[in-house]
């Protein structure tokens, strides 16, 4: 059995529909695939029509945007009531905060000496639940400003780069309490890339655990064979579950292709009490 337990559609950053995400993790070998967009559930119906269509088992979860000590992380969430209305509420707040941060970007970028516009990012977010800086990368690269996505955020759009604007973010251990109530499974995602080992420690993983996650994404491009080899451990010594996923992006993320990374079927059944 190959799982894959994050996976991005073009309801957040991806650039496959729904449905075309589910129909390349059947053509990729996938016996299970997880959409999990950006703090948006949007894809589910859709992705699960077509999972039942073409025979492949879908897990419907998202990955939401939370901070801790002030740094981002990112928390996968699974198998919830995407109706519980405290989780909502917070992800309307979360979105919200993405597309109020839009026009702070592009007059960031205009004053570059960058021509662009909103409707640049409409253009490439057209079926999101909202516009973020993926969609402000791809419109650079329509305009010619940048090659990639990566050189955009390598340039423009990470923290301490000259067009970054903040936004809102859930407390993590708040993110990880709100999945639980609404009855879901949490893993944290990609935990020890972009420096988050300095937030992430064994001990504040371990607070974690007690706070009611679950698993930590261990098998991650974004981890070195050594970070894996120490989070497989930690996950073992805390009991959690340690997954493994592909990050998928379709176009939008070379390098991550779908299956590229899968989780051990027996952690799959741990992780859902199968």
């Amino acid at each position: 059995m190959k799982i894959d337990l994050h996976t991005h559609s073009n309801r957040s950053d991806g650039t496959d529909s729904p449905a075309e995400l589910i129909q390349s993790a059947k053509a990729a070998g996938l016996d299970v695939v997880a959409i999990t967009d950006h703090d948006s559930t949007e894809g589910w119906q859709e992705a699960g029509w077509a999972a039942d269509r073409i025979g492949i088992t879908l897990v419907r979860g998202i990955e939401i945007s939370t901070k801790l000590d002030g740094k981002s992380i990112h928390l996968l969430g699974y198998a919830f009531d995407p109706q519980h209305e405290p989780l909502v509420t917070e992800l309307r707040k979360i979105i919200d905060g993405r597309n109020s941060r839009l026009p702070a970007t592009l007059e960031r970028l205009r004053s570059l000496g960058i021509d662009i516009v909103a409707d640049d990012v409409r253009a490439r977010s057209a079926n999101a639940a909202a516009m973020g800086r993926p969609h402000v990368a791809d419109a650079l690269v329509d305009l010619g400003v940048v090659k990639n996505r990566d050189e955009a955020f390598e340039r423009f759009l990470t923290p301490g780069k000259p067009a970054y604007v903040d936004r809102y973010a859930v407390d993590l251990p708040t993110a990880i309490g709100l999945v639980k109530a609404a009855g879901g499974k949490t893993v944290l995602a990609h935990l020890w890339s972009r420096g988050s080992h300095r937030v992430l420690t064994p001990d504040r993983i371990g607070a974690l655990a007690d706070a009611g996650l679950d698993g930590l994404e261990v098998d991650h491009f974004d981890h070195s064979t050594q970070d894996r080899a120490e989070l497989g451990q930690i996950a073992r010594e805390l009991g959690l579950v340690p997954t493994g996923s592909s990050d998928h992006h379709g176009t939008g993320k070379i390098g991550f292709p779908l299956g590229g990374n899968t989780t051990d079927p027996e952690q799959y059944r741990r992780l859902f009490d199968l």
